[in-house]
């Protein structure tokens, strides 16, 4: 028998996720909840208003026994260029209480079935939400980067953790440290991707694959999932906690200060005076 994990959401967090709404739009159809990232205009970078809208609507999938799977997806050809930057540099109080913590919490510990959609660009965040996912599919052309240290910023969402152990060590250091781009063919080789197809295939792919779940016996997939998570799940939870810690620490540093200063000017950071 399914037991809701999940707090129910404020009214507060209800009004918050419904300001949101034109930016994070969710659908529900033959028991597949559809969320997908509406703000196109910033290729799809997160506020802290969004992260609210997001985790209110798994909260609120987690239990509704309607929803058996979550597909996560983008619009205009944008999935999601990673956190937006003058939201994310005013965040104030508690990191680990911030709507981006307590969104990576949600996802991670999520028991439904999660199929991603993927195309353009998916960064930081972007790249990161798709660990955290059961199925990912993404269009050729989607370019995923994980430019943390070259922003003054260590990685989060359990990146650290799961890339080395999905990708072993020197594939997950030059992803993570260098934070280079990478295509979706790649993203395959490293098995972080179940597939690769044409653009205008893509919906279709996603779509089809997280109907084939919807229909398989639900409590059968949550515990199959709860299996496959179960000896990793207090690993996880350290380290989206350690990691939003040093996250936080680095969001008040000097090192990101630079980069943005760089990234307004349209040059390159220069860390050369930093010990």
């Amino acid at each position: 028998m399914y037991i809701n994990p999940f707090n129910s959401p404020t009214e507060p967090e209800k009004r918050k996720a419904k300001m949101s709404s034109e930016f994070v739009v969710t659908s529900l159809e033959s028991r597949i909840l559809t969320i997908r990232l509406n703000r196109a205009d910033k290729k799809n970078a997160l506020t802290s208003a969004m992260y609210t809208a997001l985790r209110v609507a798994l909260e609120e999938a987690a239990a509704n026994a309607e929803v058996r799977v979550v597909l996560f997806t983008g619009s205009d050809g944008v999935f999601c260029s990673g956190n937006d930057l003058q939201d994310f540099l005013e965040l104030a109080g508690d990191i680990q209480e911030t709507p981006v913590a307590r969104f990576l919490r949600t996802l991670s510990v999520f028991p439904k079935p999660v199929v991603a959609a993927v195309e353009g660009p998916a960064i930081g965040i972007g790249t990161t939400l798709l660990l955290h996912c059961d199925l990912v599919y993404a269009a050729r052309g989607a370019r995923l980067q994980l430019p943390f240290a070259s922003l003054g910023l260590c990685p989060e969402f359990a990146s650290s953790y799961l890339l080395p152990r999905i990708l072993g060590h020197v594939r997950a250091a030059e992803l993570l440290m260098l934070g280079d781009p990478f295509t979706a063919e790649k993203a395959l080789e490293y098995g972080l991707v179940n597939e690769v197809l044409e653009p205008a295939e893509l919906a279709a792919r996603a779509l089809s694959q997280a109907q084939r779940l919807a229909t398989q016996a639900p409590e059968a997939l949550r515990t199959t999932k709860m299996l496959m998570k179960r000896f990793n799940g207090e690993s996880l939870r350290e380290s989206i906690h350690v990691e939003m810690g040093h996250f936080g620490e680095l969001l008040k540093g000097e090192e990101l200060k630079e980069a943005v200063s760089a990234f307004r000017a349209k040059r390159k950071p220069d860390f050369s005076r930093f010990d």
